[in-house]
């Protein structure tokens, strides 16, 4: 989990530089705000698995739902910034926020689960 904090952390960086560059200062705060919040499902999302990863499979599945199910809120939460506050929350930046964290930690959610 530790390494999916520090993984999830260098993306959010990265992604922000790369939205800076592309659509200016007022990209920095999507970028920083969904890379954080990303990065907290996904470490949130191992949390709940992880002990459940060796043992049954009934709890593996329920476990693995509640995390979806968090990963969906993170698009809640999207539409609804991207709704209240479009003058800080362009929804372009924001939504590549979100996704430039959460689909590389997705990717390397199984390496940390071993």
């Amino acid at each position: 989990m530790i390494a999916a904090l520090f993984l999830g952390l260098a993306l959010t960086a990265g992604v922000t530089a790369v939205l800076w560059l592309a659509w200016g200062e007022a990209a920095v705060l999507p970028g920083v705000a969904f890379g954080l919040l990303a990065t907290a499902i996904q470490v949130a999302s191992a949390a709940l698995i992880r002990p459940a990863a060796h043992g049954e499979f009934k709890v593996l599945i329920r476990r693995w739902g509640i995390g979806v199910g968090l990963r969906l809120g993170g698009v809640a939460a999207f539409v609804v910034a991207v709704g209240v506050r479009r003058d800080l929350f362009p929804p372009l930046p924001t939504a590549f926020g979100y996704l430039g964290v959460v689909v590389p930690l997705l990717f390397t959610e199984i390496r940390f689960l071993r």
